[in-house]
């Protein structure tokens, strides 16, 4: 067991399952303690039961990020429980095919305003609502570290001074949109909080097998597309966010990181070390 989150308090939205299921069970690993957060926990009765074995220092809440009501309760209950916050991991996300179920897959001029009021309602104001709160703690003992969870869709590079997006055929307006728009959030409240010993980071998943992904990926196969790339497991992002977890304003702040590439610079091994091997195009055909 690590110790440099030993007894530290992290909050993580979106805990119940995918990836923040692993952050939750990663950082109890380090000894910390959590404050789990899903808008549902209907259905989660197994992890709810691994988590009250860890007693005290399990908090398990239902929030919705976009409910000031919700957030206001988690944060007292945090506080009641824990006395302050740490640590905020923003997993919590409304995706694509959450949006347009089950595979995704509109065209920009097909959408409507209500589409992108209700996705930027989760993944850009509801993560700033939560911020809100979350961080007071952390302002006030000046230490902390704030870690959002964004999407290589949103990466642009240059091309002969022209910059392109990394692949903007994927049809995913307006999550990425979205998306983009934590990032630049992120930069800029990075240098905002840096007086005050915060951090702010934001990290960007590998292809991994998260909540929906078997049934997006169904449906695809269905209307005919070739199947993608071997998804890599949840945990794969568990090294990274607890290492940014453990920074502070003095520390590493103001940056993105894409998870697999930092750790095979770490020596945690690229998608080979990392893949899903449970799982097969082939099955979601057979269950079609």
């Amino acid at each position: 067991m690590g110790t440099a989150l030993k007894d530290r308090v992290a909050v993580i939205t979106g805990g119940a399952r995918g990836m923040g299921r692993a952050y939750v069970r990663g950082f109890l690993a380090e000894g910390a303690k959590v404050v789990a957060t899903d808008r549902s926990w209907a259905g989660e009765d197994v992890f709810k039961n691994e988590l009250a074995a860890h007693g005290s220092d399990v908090l398990t809440a239902e929030m919705d990020v976009t409910r000031d009501d919700q957030i206001d309760r988690t944060y007292q209950a945090a506080l009641d429980r824990f006395g302050t916050v740490d640590i905020l991991i923003n997993n919590a996300a409304m995706r694509q095919r959450d949006l347009f179920p089950p595979a995704g897959r509109v065209t920009t001029l097909e959408t409507k305003d209500s589409d992108w009021e209700r996705l930027f309602a989760v993944n850009l104001f509801g993560v700033l609502k939560v911020i809100r709160r979350f961080i007071r703690p952390m302002i006030e003992k000046r230490r902390g570290s704030i870690v959002n969870v964004v999407s290589s869709g949103i990466l642009h590079f240059s091309r002969g001074g022209g910059y392109m997006a990394l692949r903007p055929n994927s049809r995913e307006m307006p999550y990425m949109s979205s998306k983009a728009a934590l990032a630049t959030l992120s930069f800029y409240l990075a240098d905002e909080v840096k007086e005050h010993n915060v951090a702010v980071n934001v990290v960007i998943p590998g292809h991994a097998r998260t909540t929906g992904f078997d049934e997006q990926n169904r449906a695809r196969l269905a209307a005919g597309a070739n199947p993608g790339r071997q998804p890599v497991v949840p945990e794969h992002m568990v090294p990274l966010v607890t290492y940014l977890a453990s920074q502070d304003g003095s520390g590493v702040t103001g940056r993105m990181f894409d998870a697999m590439v930092w750790n095979m610079e770490h020596g945690l091994g690229g998608e080979e070390q990392w893949l899903d091997r449970s799982f097969t195009y082939e099955s979601l055909r057979s269950k079609s």
